[in-house]
């Protein structure tokens, strides 16, 4: 059985959705949902504003192209419906809270709550952006309550089904088999987001100290440890399997991990190797590349590393966001105490 190979700390650092005052007379649409939001375009007011939104989420946040797509899928779907309304929005400032509630009514049968949470979410955040670039009042979207989610416990492999994994998937004479057990070994090894592997050039390796420079979201650089197994299985791709796809190629490339043309891989050729990996390995569990990830911070907590050095090494803003890991090692000591106990369960009569 295979722990995470490392645990030293990295070099550097609810209430349901109201529904209060939605009763028609309240409500700023008269039937909510009988508007196809994709009807009408939303008015050239609120386009100026999601397009000067954007441009500081590019410059000033470095957000990446997947969270800039989706706050602006997010917030359109808001306006483009609230354009439709009885009484139409057709400027931001003229959003009230009414719309805010009828838009969450509205979609609820629809759409996930989760989904709807996270256009609140985008929509908060967009208007805090109005009241302190465009002296907006206030943020309408703040005092309207987000859906109540259930607590979404983090998939990951047991250590038998990661060691598995990680076995399985060697094969010295297949280039892309190497590189593959040198992906797994490392986000294993590491506990790295799958947009941040594919981001991984050969400079951001220090196989001697055994750390890998990693640009996370945000732009922000950390340096992680790697161990012994992820670093040896990164010397053997490097060794010939990498060159052989470089030879595919038609240019040169920094990129540490390539494709069968020797292009860089893609967060989506990453998931389906995963997918075919864990069908060819038989493991019991499923997870995907954020799974192995979820994975490497269980380990290494039921390991009993400290929480602030696998925040650091996962790239967490808050402690909170780690803090998760937490509830699913307690679920499963309470599962193995259950289990194993003899005094665990009363006995049956």
């Amino acid at each position: 059985m295979r722990d995470p190979r490392r645990n030293a700390p990295p070099r550097s650092a609810n209430a349901s959705a109201t529904r209060g005052g939605n009763r028609p007379e309240d409500s700023p649409h008269a039937s909510p949902g009988d508007t196809d939001p994709g009807a009408t375009a939303a008015p050239a007011a609120w386009e100026e504003a999601v397009g000067r939104f954007v441009d500081v989420l590019r410059a000033e946040r470095a957000a990446s192209p997947e969270t800039v797509r989706a706050y602006e899928g997010d917030l359109r779907h808001f306006f483009t419906w609230a354009a439709t309304s009885v009484r139409p929005a057709h400027d931001p400032a003229e959003v009230a809270i009414a719309h805010v509630r009828s838009y969450l009514a509205a979609h609820i049968r629809e759409h996930k709550r989760s989904t709807l949470a996270r256009r609140l979410a985008a929509l908060r955040v967009f208007f805090d952006h109005l009241v302190r670039r465009d002296g907006l009042d206030k943020n309408v979207a703040r005092l309207v309550n987000s859906p109540k989610l259930p607590r979404a416990l983090c998939t990951f492999l047991s250590v038998d089904d990661a060691a598995v994994l990680l076995d399985e998937a060697a094969d010295p004479d297949r280039p892309l088999r190497v590189r593959n057990q040198a992906m797994w070994e490392l986000t294993y090894s590491s506990g790295l987001r799958v947009s941040e592997l594919v981001g991984l050039d050969v400079a951001d390796l220090d196989l001697g100290e055994g750390w890998v420079r990693v640009l996370g979201k945000g732009s922000k650089e950390r340096e992680v440890p790697m161990g012994e197994k992820a670093t040896a299985a990164l010397r053997r791709y490097l060794g010939d399997a990498r060159e052989e796809l470089v030879d595919h190629g038609e240019a040169a490339t920094d990129a540490l991990f390539l494709n069968a043309r020797g292009g860089r891989l893609t967060a989506r050729s990453v998931r389906r190797l995963l997918d075919e990996d864990q069908l060819r390995a038989g493991t019991t569990g499923r997870v995907s590349p954020h799974g192995l990830r979820h994975s490497f911070a269980t380990h290494m907590l039921e390991g009993g590393a400290d929480l602030r050095n696998i925040q650091q090494m996962l790239g967490h803003a808050s402690i909170a966001t780690t803090e998760r890991y937490t509830h699913v090692t307690l679920d499963h000591l309470s599962r193995v105490y259950d289990a194993a106990h003899p005094r665990a369960h009363r006995r049956k009569a």
